[in-house]
């Protein structure tokens, strides 16, 4: 069964729905297909372009009087929204938020030489959270110790802050399907501008 990718109303990819419900959507008037263009079509449109177009990559449905091709994207007309998430407080999460640098002497550093640290040590009531952790190499870290930045004579160049809230769309593909080449300007535009300010 094929897949489309549903984008909302901003070209922003929210879903993937199954061929039914697309064509159930284009019939009502509530999307549009959209192509690598980014021209769309309406029902009676696309309608129209089944009849004359001998090949289409996601196949066609087939009644006894007509074929109508099964479209890869399809844009919402009415629908502007899109899920965000709160990051959750991973490691990984935690190293990107900082962009891989010591919160202390503010040098890069590959994941092997960071650390975690928590502003306000654990052992003094300090809890795991995004106001309260940092990325700290080993040097630094080892030179705070179980003390506040204050108490270890050394300031925070970079504070400690939740990372925005991040758009959220899994991509999960049926066995091991490729991300069919017209949906690619679309996925990569959601991968590169996901983290989104309120």
């Amino acid at each position: 069964m094929s897949e489309v990718l549903v984008l909302n109303k901003n070209y922003i990819a929210v879903s993937l729905t199954n061929w039914i419900r697309a064509i159930r959507l284009l019939y009502l008037d509530r999307a549009d297909v959209i192509d690598e263009e980014y021209k769309t079509y309406s029902f009676n449109d696309w309608f129209e372009l089944s009849q004359i177009i001998k090949e289409n990559k996601s196949g066609f449905v087939h009644t006894p009087k007509f074929k109508i091709a099964i479209p890869e994207i399809i844009v919402l007309k009415y629908y502007d929204k899109i899920q965000l998430e709160e990051p959750r407080l991973t490691r990984k999460n935690i190293y990107e938020n900082y962009e891989y640098r010591c919160c202390y002497c503010g040098k890069k550093f590959d994941t092997t030489k960071l650390n975690i640290d928590h502003v306000m040590p654990r052992s003094r009531g300090g809890k795991t959270e995004w106001t309260n952790v940092v990325t700290s190499c080993i040097s630094c870290n080892l030179k705070k110790g179980n003390k506040t930045p204050a108490e270890a004579g050394m300031k925070l160049i970079l504070s400690p802050h939740k990372p925005h809230r991040r758009v959220k769309f899994v991509l999960t593909l049926k066995s091991n399907k490729k991300i069919p080449s017209s949906w690619q300007r679309f996925v990569d535009t959601l991968y590169w501008n996901s983290e989104l300010e309120n």
